[in-house]
């Protein structure tokens, strides 16, 4: 039997935003990652996201990204690695009061965007992120990208990790994710999204755009929550990775609750 997380980042927007796409999604995903306030997100939407996932009993992260609201994360930014160490911490702790007084504990911590790409391929950054994960709580489970230095620097420090790999997203033949600057780096047809998640975790293959067959780790499953096609890719995902005779659950789960 085969089992994978499906994770979601959400909470990425501010005041009186409407929650009302995210508490959909919330019903056929697993695992949340849940805006810091960095690159997205404010104290209110983030309470809200927070108990929104705790009563779809859907496994909380955090999801600290670079300062840059208005590039919403994605612009890079030249930080050190104990900069990183510090935007990490502090983005985790603001999420962890919230968690912690709705009665919740957190699950795992995904970086986001840009910051997230740069610690996939830089070893300073990748073990800062670690450090700061490890020296809040040992037990929480590091996301990164299959085969990223993200990965090698969460093992190392001794945290259980999570090999994300995307349902809306193309790889270049390096394993790396397709540039967003490019126009064939997402996926828009969820059965195009299906085929490719489907034989991630079946095969441990995805087809980069090369056409070069790579081998990739599937553990948990990302759909990007401000795609325009969210909402259908989480329910058309889920549904055909239950039908396919793989078991979707919480990555910090031993038995799910959706399967």
């Amino acid at each position: 039997m085969r089992y994978v997380d499906l994770n979601c980042d959400m909470g990425e927007s501010f005041g009186a935003y409407s929650l009302g796409r995210d508490a959909e999604i919330l019903a056929y995903v697993t695992s949340a990652n849940i805006a810091c306030g960095f690159h997205a997100g404010d104290a209110g939407t983030m309470r809200k996201t927070v108990k929104l996932a705790l009563e779809n009993g859907v496994g909380i992260g955090a999801h600290p990204g670079l300062q840059d609201l208005i590039g919403f994360g994605r612009r890079r930014m030249d930080i050190s690695p104990q900069e990183a160490y510090d935007i990490v911490m502090y983005q985790i702790g603001s999420l962890w009061g919230f968690v912690r007084s709705e009665g919740g504990t957190m699950q795992h911590v995904k970086a986001h965007g840009e910051l997230y790409n740069m610690a996939a391929v830089n070893q300073g950054l990748a073990e800062a992120i670690a450090e700061a994960v490890y020296k809040v709580d040992p037990e929480l489970i590091l996301f990164g990208l299959a085969g990223s230095e993200l990965i090698k620097a969460g093992e190392q420090a001794g945290l259980r990790t999570a090999s994300e790999v995307f349902s809306d997203r193309t790889y270049q033949s390096d394993g790396s994710l397709t540039s967003r600057r490019q126009p064939d780096s997402m996926i828009t047809d969820d059965q195009e999204a299906v085929k490719q998640v489907i034989r991630m975790v079946n095969e441990g293959k995805v087809v980069s755009r090369q056409n070069v067959d790579i081998s990739i780790q599937a553990d948990t499953i990302c759909i990007h929550g401000d795609g325009v096609h969210a909402l259908e890719f989480a329910r058309t995902i889920n549904d055909s990775l239950k039908q396919a005779g793989i078991i979707v659950q919480s990555i910090g789960s031993t038995v799910s609750d959706k399967s």
